[in-house]
């Protein structure tokens, strides 16, 4: 079986194809592997990429990979950054030679995936009840002894349905019980008494073991910096009581986890103040946004802004699209749409125009994305906008996940506009 690094290495052995949106037609044509295309340093503009395109700052990923380690190590937070904003797993070894503890995931096939490069420590952020899934964790945990998994539960029904799927397992499978973020919120028991309900469930069963309290502060109804502490409170306090209860004595250590990209200072104040318990406790944060931040939503929400003194991301996506029609003073068409661009919480924002004739870069000054097609990107324009037939516009992202998503294959551009590298996704 081929180890993490030679599954990483043998991405870069695949063709140059025509499955991957913007690659260099020419490349193709000479039987370039991806490898082979990124070693020859092209540039993103001049290499003969095409149109549209998607691109990764190599020094923006670079930060964010470094600031989010900081941040943790300083705050004394293990980290498991959610996995399925990029998919990558070039970028989950990135983040495991950051520092991470283990990769965040949310569904078992992400889990898959994230096995098929080799992660060791996997956090499941739901309760998991398909009993196909369950039997392939098992075997998973049979066959690799250094493998740790730990998911939710939040339902005796759940105990259930997983206890039916896990019986005769070599090892139990270590569960946190999920204490939900309030009334109309997502997923969770929504009381201490439904918790500590589960938690017996769990101690009824031998194909469980139960470690730990989890939860999701960025779900709690109208947040707020007190309601978020307050709800975070709950979690800790959850932990405490169950530990006085004897509830994980079966447990090596206690796992405590929260912690999306909105809130994640909330989650190091609180968890700051989490008491001695009986055994070391796992304060484990899965922040995944960060890694390639955005333009939008999540420049708007990231708590760097309220302790700006512990440093800042840096959007690192840009997509390049091409105007392709000028059909009037106020309005021009690029050739990129809703295939292309995320635009589930904010249009893309138009940043730099590059000039078709002289290949300048200056700012999109007077150049607004007013709306997507599928293929089409509607651009309003005012008087001030120099835009042609030709030009190509930089356009900032919203929403990581789901610019991730668009893309199969995703190059990484220093900021000369030098290709280094290209990441697969695998959504």
């Amino acid at each position: 079986m081929l180890d993490r690094l030679e599954r990483l290495d043998r991405l870069a052995d695949e063709p140059v194809d025509h499955r991957f949106k913007g690659l260099p037609p020419d490349a193709e044509a000479s039987g370039l592997t991806i490898g082979g295309l990124a070693a020859e340093r092209r540039n993103l503009f001049t290499g003969g990429f095409t149109t549209p395109v998607l691109a990764l700052s190599a020094e923006s990923v670079e930060h964010n990979l470094a600031l989010l380690e900081t941040y943790s190590a300083r705050h004394g937070l293990a980290f498991a950054p959610h996995g399925k904003t990029s998919m990558s797993p070039q970028l989950f070894a990135r983040q495991l030679e950051h520092g991470a503890w283990g990769i965040t995931a949310a569904v078992p096939h992400q889990a898959r995936v994230y096995r098929a490069y080799g992660i060791q420590r996997i956090f499941l952020a739901n309760e998991v009840v398909d009993p196909a899934a369950l039997r392939w964790l098992a075997h998973e945990l049979d066959t690799d002894p250094g493998f740790r998994f730990i998911c939710y539960v939040d339902s005796v029904r759940g105990v259930e349905l997983m206890d039916e799927a896990l019986r005769g397992t070599s090892r139990p499978v270590d569960v946190v019980v999920e204490l939900g973020a309030g009334e109309g919120a997502r997923t969770g028991a929504r009381t201490e008494a439904e918790c500590a309900a589960v938690a017996d469930a769990v101690a009824a069963v031998t194909s469980l073991r139960l470690v730990g309290v989890a939860g999701y502060e960025g779900e709690v109804p109208q947040a707020d910096t007190d309601r978020v502490h307050a709800w975070l409170r709950r979690l800790t306090a959850l932990a405490a009581d169950f530990d006085k209860a004897g509830r994980f004595a079966a447990a090596e250590e206690i796992v405590i986890s929260a912690g999306g990209s909105a809130w994640f200072d909330a989650v190091a104040d609180v968890f700051a103040g989490i008491p001695e318990l009986s055994l070391p406790v796992l304060k484990l944060l899965r922040s995944g946004a960060y890694v390639s931040h955005d333009d939008g939503h999540y420049r708007h929400l990231t708590p760097f802004n309220r302790i700006p003194q512990e440093g800042a991301l840096q959007p690192a996506f840009r997509l390049w699209a091409q105007v392709i029609s000028r059909p009037s003073p106020d309005q021009a068409f690029v050739n990129a749409g809703k295939r292309d661009a995320a635009y589930d919480l904010d249009l893309p924002e138009a940043q730099v125009v590059r000039d078709a004739r002289t290949g300048e870069i200056r700012p999109a000054a007077g150049v607004t994305v007013s709306g997507l097609s599928d293929q089409h990107g509607w651009v309003r324009t005012t008087a001030e906008a120099e835009l042609d037939v030709g030009d190509w516009v930089g356009m900032g992202l919203s929403h990581p996940c789901t610019s991730f998503d668009k893309w199969q294959l995703i190059p990484v551009v220093e900021a000369d506009g030098t290709v280094t590298d290209f990441i697969r996704t695998f959504f």
